[in-house]
């Protein structure tokens, strides 16, 4: 963690100002400035340092308010703290402006106005701020910057030493980007008043254009401030305020102390219509989200590799063991798991990888009981045995190709046995770790070199976490399991359209775990389009996914126009941030010097663009003439790391963005804008459909002719369509009811479900008004109608268009398309309902039945005896098919594929009473108990 810090004296000398600063810190280079000017050698404050630093406390000074202020649009957060404070003692003294900021966060200003003098920061690179303030330091002016260790957070700190009557106004900006975890955007802000504060105030506005789906202010400050904070929201926006009253302040009734001194949260989650994620274009900027749900978790294969060393005894060990027994727990059938415990030597619980069975869980739970820490720590020889594990597993074909696996390695110390060069372990875990592999590290308390355990994670596909040796370090290490346990996709890329956008953060990652996001942003290239579109493809568990997404390019800025609290420059920051935070990842992992310098330049250049703090910037703060100079900044803490890159759990590594092509069967009608790649094919003028309440149109190319039946049944019934043991394949509808009507009226009965089931497979699709569920017995995934998606199982395709269309394809042979018809909702009597269209090339084998499978084998069909019916508008005749007469009537229904509002008329010889004689028996015989039923035979 770092600490920023300007510590400022300030005194009064009749009409004239004196400014006289004092340096307290260190840089990032060999020699200290301190050093070359030999003076103010120390870097860290003593204890009784710190206290006068933080002395606030007395009823000398008076803070007059302190408000925060947090605005968060599209998961991009902008926070302001102002403080304003009084000396109203008789004596000179120093005021302290003490702020704890997110780890992730960048200070992006700071001002200051001492009574009447403003101090205005800006960022700019450190060896220009530092010449700058070394120019004043000259003149016996300075500033510094001391390092203090917390769990979450960094402290920034300011001390001004001013006269009696001084009134000095602080106001600090930071931004960061809001990470899910475990289903949850967490907004933290450390409140530390230090008094009583007459005007308390704490705002945090959000702004989600897709919809926000829950807001909580979990009561993390204590029950001391229980339900003092208020919420109020609507589809897309919400407000936080916390505001306690002076008396509310106080620790008790006559206390003269502050009770507020925690962490305010907020968590909130936003609506999400797709899997295909959030698209959102403002500002000449775009920001993907992508975080897909609904989605069965693909097994993993995980060594859990645990430091044993003399250094873990006691608490340490004690809640790495609670961990572990709860962790183990989790693990299922599915997944495949051992145990590496090391200290001078490495011992494997099973030298195999074994499945998560109850029987194995219970065994390896009693080794991690029996564990007792001593010796030194080879963590280089213990991290070779668990990749040898997983390779061999992999060549022994025990490991799914679609499974995860990884390492998760807990150390609370460097090594001290066999290769104690961090280096060359890095190089020796890097060469024996193949491309599916990942390697997680925890690293526990401070003794631990964290930058090396963050470094050989990343660049092996995962991350790395802190764990600090507290009360809850074992939920600690739970927590961050809790992430990584369920990972639903691998090999995630998303790309766009070629030639609209450039200056693509990273888009392509190793894996997706539930709860999480992953986040691409970039430029958006100017173009004649109004529209940009992004696709996503990925590997699930037995699914092969390619999904699509789209957005205006000017319709989000006019909604934040419209926004009194949001952030209007959230897309052009975000990218900023995630590209300077995989920046500095990609600096970190540098294997030249010559690379290294090109990778600091561009960090440099975006940071003093975008007014970020990072390691290689500094805040030059200075008076309105510029002759009074400040300086923060935040050197690396080689204890503590730097910023991790990508987002949640991405891996290092990119792609050039390339155009994706989609290939619709000729007989589809693209009704819904198409990426640049989809050519328009002509469309059948004949295809068999089932639309309405419900209306068959059977065509019969041999007879060149189209003919219709409904279907009188009752809402509920499930009715066979196509049946075809010999194929392996069943189409089933069910039936809902329009909504409630009067007693005597009928109830229009309508498709409110289609099932496609394959049995050699084992998968079953069904579509409803609502999404699209993949099942295949053991796993079942969900899609939505919000995005374009094309998905593949084993033999089965699926292709959806946006609140459009369904494609199930099975085997190459057999096609149904499911066509979507939205009503309004407010309608007294109609519903959401589904049209069916499948092609007359459909390759059935000679067990084909249902209600329209019995005619992949053509019946012979004559019309004769073609007269005026009791309707002038419809003719009448005699039609003779399957050795039955019978009376037809000329009319039309509606084809749906070119106009989904409208349709087109297809003529049709009209069958009365539920197609009686022109199907084979009676239509109730073709009512089945479930979706995936076939047709009994014989009929």
């Amino acid at each position: 963690m770092r600490r920023l810090a300007l510590l400022v004296g300030l005194l009064a000398l009749h009409q004239t100002h004196c400014f006289e600063f004092v340096v307290e810190g260190e840089w990032e280079t060999e020699t200290s400035l301190e050093e070359q000017h030999g003076r103010f050698k120390r870097a860290i404050l003593t204890s009784e340092e710190q206290e006068d630093f933080e002395a606030i406390r007395g009823d000398d000074i008076t803070v007059k308010s302190y408000k925060v202020e947090s605005r968060i649009t599209s998961r991009f957060c902008h926070t302001t703290v102002k403080s304003s404070v009084v000396n109203s003692g008789p004596n000179a003294q120093s005021i302290g402006f003490n702020v704890q900021i997110p780890k992730r966060a960048f200070i992006t200003n700071f001002t200051m106005n001492v009574n009447g003098i403003m101090f205005v920061g800006s960022v700019k690179e450190k060896t220009v701020a530092r010449n700058l303030y070394a120019q004043a330091r000259a003149r016996g002016k300075a500033a510094g910057l001391v390092r203090a260790n917390s769990q979450d957070m960094e402290t920034f700190k300011t001390e001004v030493h001013v006269p009696p009557g001084s009134k000095i106004e602080f106001e600090l900006h930071y931004q960061e980007m809001m990470q899910r975890k475990l289903g949850f955007y967490e907004h933290s802000l450390y409140l530390q008043p230090g008094r009583l504060v007459p005007q308390f105030q704490v705002d945090v506005y959000i702004y989600e254009p897709n919809g926000i789906a829950s807001v909580e202010t979990p009561n993390t400050l204590g029950e001391h401030f229980s339900g003092m904070s208020k919420l109020t929201s609507s589809k897309d926006k919400a407000h936080v305020v916390f505001k306690p009253s002076l008396q509310q302040q106080r620790k008790c009734e006559n206390c003269t102390t502050s009770a507020i001194d925690g962490v305010f949260t907020v968590k909130y989650d936003v609506l999400r219509d797709s899997n295909a994620g959030e698209l959102h274009v403002s500002d000449g900027h775009f920001v993907h989200f992508f975080a897909p749900a609904n989605l069965s978790p693909l097994p993993k294969n995980i060594v859990f590799v645990i430091d044993v060393s003399g250094s873990m005894w006691g608490v340490k060990m004690k809640q790495t063991v609670e961990a572990m027994q709860t962790i183990l727990d989790d693990l299922t059938m599915d997944d495949y798991f051992s145990i590496v415990d090391f200290n001078h030597n490495v011992r494997c619980w099973s030298e195999e990888l074994v499945p998560g069975s109850t029987i194995q869980v219970a065994e390896a739970k009693k080794y991690i009981q029996n564990i007792k820490p001593n010796g030194g720590t080879n963590i280089n020889e213990a991290l070779m045995r668990a990749v040898q594990m997983l390779v061999k597993a992999s060549n022994q074909g025990m490991i799914d190709p679609r499974s995860v696996s990884m390492i998760m390695l807990v150390s609370d110390g460097d090594p001290t046995v066999g290769e104690i060069k961090l280096s060359a372990i890095q190089k020796n875990v890097k060469k024996v770790m193949r491309e599916e592999f990942s390697l997680f590290s925890l690293g526990i308390g401070f003794d631990v070199d964290y930058d090396f355990l963050e470094r050989i994670a990343m660049e092996n596909r995962g991350v790395a976490q802190r764990i600090y040796t507290s009360h809850d370090a074992s939920d600690q290490i739970r927590r961050f399991y809790s992430q990584v346990s369920s990972p639903l996709l691998r090999k995630i890329t998303v790309q766009f359209s070629e030639d609209s956008v450039s200056d693509v953060t990273q888009n392509h990652f190793d894996k997706y775990f539930s709860g999480s996001e992953l986040v691409v942003a970039g430029k958006v290239l100017p173009s004649e389009s109004t529209t940009l579109n992004s696709f996503t493809t990925a590997f699930a568990d037995r699914l092969d996914l390619s999904l699509q997404t789209e957005a205006d390019y000017l319709e989000l800025d006019a909604a934040l126009a419209q926004q009194q609290h949001a952030f209007t420059g959230f897309a052009r920051q975000m990218w900023a941030y995630i590209t300077v935070n995989q920046l500095l990842a990609e600096r970190s992992l540098a294997p030249t010097a010559g690379k290294k310098r090109k990778i600091t330049q561009r960090i440099l250049t975006l940071a003093v663009e975008h007014q970020f703090v990072t390691p290689l910037t500094a805040l030059l703060v200075e008076s309105e003439d510029a002759k009074e100079r400040l300086l923060a900044d935040s050197p690396k803490d080689p204890k503590q790391g730097c910023c991790a890159g990508g987002s949640g759990m991405a891996a290092l590594g990119g792609r050039t963005p390339v155009q994706m092509v989609h290939s619709i069967p000729p007989w589809v009608q693209i009704t819904t804008p198409a990426p640049p790649s989809h050519a328009e094919r002509p469309l059948p003028d004949h295809i068999t459909i089932v639309e309405n309440d419900p209306h068959f149109i059977v065509h019969l190319p041999k007879n060149n002719m189209d003919v219709c039946f409904n279907i009188d049944s009752e809402p509920g019934h499930i009715l066979n369509l196509v049946s075809d043991p010999g194929a392996g394949v069943v189409v089933n509808g069910q039936l809902v009811g329009s909504k409630k009507v009067e007693e005597k009226e009928k109830v229009n009965t309508y498709f409110g479900t289609i099932s496609v089931f394959y049995q050699p497979d084992g998968i079953r699709v069904s579509v409803t008004t609502d999404r699209i569920d993949l099942t295949d017995g053991r796993n079942n995934h969900s899609f939505t109608w919000g995005a374009t998606a094309d998905i593949t199982q084993d033999r089965v395709k699926v292709s959806i268009v946006k609140d459009s269309k369904v494609m199930v394809t099975v085997d190459d042979k057999i096609t149904v398309m499911v066509l979507l018809h939205r009503v309004w909702k407010k309608h007294p009597t109609h519903v959401d309902f589904l049209g069916l269209y499948i092609p007359n090339n459909n390759q059935y084998s000679s067990q084909a039945h249902g209600l329209i499978g019995q005619f992949g084998q053509e019946p012979e069909v004559r019309v004769f005896n073609l007269h005026q019916g009791a309707d002038p508008l419809k003719k009448e005749a005699t039609m003779e098919v399957k050795g039955n007469k019978l009376v037809v009537t000329r009319g039309w229904q509606k084809d749906y594929r070119r106009d989904n509002k409208r349709g087109s008329d297809v003529f049709c010889w009209f069958i009365h009473n539920s197609g009686k004689g022109f199907i084979d028996g009676h239509y109730t015989n073709y009512i089945v108990p479930r979706l995936d039923s076939f047709l009994p035979l014989p009929l």
